[in-house]
């Protein structure tokens, strides 16, 4: 990479933690291209990146942002994983770590709250922003249908009540 190429890298890196959500930074030695491919695909999946850059690119790239503060994490050959949604990115990872030795996770960010890699494994386990909206909807739902069914009793007995009259008034 020349210079030119390098700053251009850290501008766009630094604009893309700036407006993320949580960043999780893992040891990836020993994983093979099909390896990280799928794990590519899982983050694009759940709504992520991975990159993979030089450690000091990083650090430069997270300069002026609040995740500032996992700088001390990049050591060896890591990568970044981040995401909007705050437990997209650590689910990913967390999952591919689990089928994967190679895959370490050794902290990341939620915001300027600093994650060590129990952090990271915990906020994994969270339901994702998709789920709590799924679950909210139905709480919401359900005293709805609830409220239809009350209502629509009533009138149910009334129109029961109606035939069997008329039933009634037939057969005599």
């Amino acid at each position: 990479m020349e210079r030119a190429e390098k700053h251009e890298f850290v501008t766009s890196l630094n604009e893309e933690l700036g407006g993320t959500g949580v960043v999780v930074v893992a040891h990836y030695a020993g994983l093979s291209v099909a390896q990280m491919t799928a794990l590519r695909a899982q983050m694009r999946e759940a709504g992520g990146s991975v990159k993979v850059a030089k450690n000091r690119l990083v650090k430069l790239a997270l300069q002026g942002t609040e995740m500032e503060h996992i700088s001390d994490l990049f050591q060896g050959p890591t990568l970044i994983a981040y995401s909007d949604d705050p437990v997209a990115a650590p689910k990913a990872v967390v999952d591919f770590a689990k089928g994967n030795d190679k895959l370490v996770v050794l902290g990341g960010a939620l915001g300027s709250t600093n994650l060590n890699a129990d952090g990271v494994k915990s906020l994994a386990t969270m339901p994702s922003l998709d789920e709590l909206r799924a679950k909210l909807v139905g709480m919401i739902q359900t005293p709805a249908s609830r409220i239809a069914q009350v209502v629509n009793a009533p009138a149910g007995q009334l129109a029961r009540v109606f035939n069997a009259y008329a039933e009634k008034d037939k057969a005599a």
